[in-house]
């Protein structure tokens, strides 16, 4: 299927591994120009790299921002020109009790996972309604729904920008432009992967073997295993391209039927 993007710029936050690295080159292989971005510039270029190697001519490029930081953010959008798509992947989580969670922790929670979308937002969606047409996706969870007790800092945030993301879309009303978010579940992201390894190894079990044991002890998940980042990405490119025209204000789920509710 077509999905219509060749000549559409994308700007993928947090793309240099993990759920953004897919959907950045998911984006490529319909034809978008794609910008990564990372928080270093380092692995920003070795994602460049990548991307060019997996795809030849690939039209990929980076620029290098933390989101925890307001002035980095600033350098990139004088960077970062007009961009069609935009996909607020950006994120950070751990799991930590709520006692032990200090006031800084929450700024930087609220400023990387949803303040990064509303500084992008600001920054792409005026064009975006003058030219009437665009997309803006954000990567959302599970956990903003139902918000883990371990992890307060993480769901709260995340859903803020759920609130964000369907409050956006009123603003778009009557224009080809939509605003959306897709709410995943337990995906075997690079970082998950890494913690997954390391608890495998302390604990002298084989890798995968603790992953059945993660999923497992999942009560509600109907696909019972982990979620591979390329099937997170299989739906944004969806929602970026124009055949997702109706489809507006949602929150979609990718989440391997973790949610239980019927909406």
């Amino acid at each position: 299927m077509d999905l219509e993007l060749s000549g559409k710029r994308a700007f993928v936050s947090g793309s240099t591994q993990g759920i953004g690295y897919a959907i950045a080159r998911a984006l490529l292989d319909e034809g978008a120009t794609v910008v990564v971005n990372g928080r270093r510039d380092e692995t920003v270029q070795s994602a460049v790299r990548r991307l060019k190697a997996e795809n030849p001519g690939a039209a990929v490029s980076g620029i290098a921002a933390d989101f925890g930081r307001p002035a980095e953010v600033a350098r990139l959008l004088e960077r970062l020109g007009e961009v069609d798509i935009l996909v607020n992947n950006v994120g950070i989580f751990e799991v930590a009790a709520f006692d032990d969670i200090p006031d800084d922790d929450w700024q930087r929670y609220f400023d990387v996972n949803m303040m990064s979308g509303v500084r992008l937002a600001r920054n792409a969606l005026p064009r975006m309604l003058s030219e009437n047409w665009g997309r803006i996706i954000f990567i959302g969870t599970e956990s903003a729904v139902n918000v883990p007790a371990d992890m307060l800092h993480y769901g709260t945030t995340k859903a803020a920008m759920l609130a964000l993301s369907n409050g956006l879309a009123k603003l778009t009303r009557g224009t080809e432009v939509t605003v959306n978010t897709i709410l995943g579940g337990p995906t075997y992201s690079d970082g998950v992967a890494r913690a997954v390894e390391q608890i495998s190894e302390a604990q002298g079990m084989p890798t995968d073997d603790l992953k059945a044991a993660i999923i497992g002890g999942n009560q509600t998940s109907l696909l019972q295993r982990f979620i591979d980042p390329s099937e997170i990405a299989n739906l944004a490119v969806y929602l970026a391209s124009p055949l997702s025209s109706a489809t507006n204000g949602a929150a979609l789920r990718a989440d391997g039927g973790v949610l239980t509710t019927t909406l």
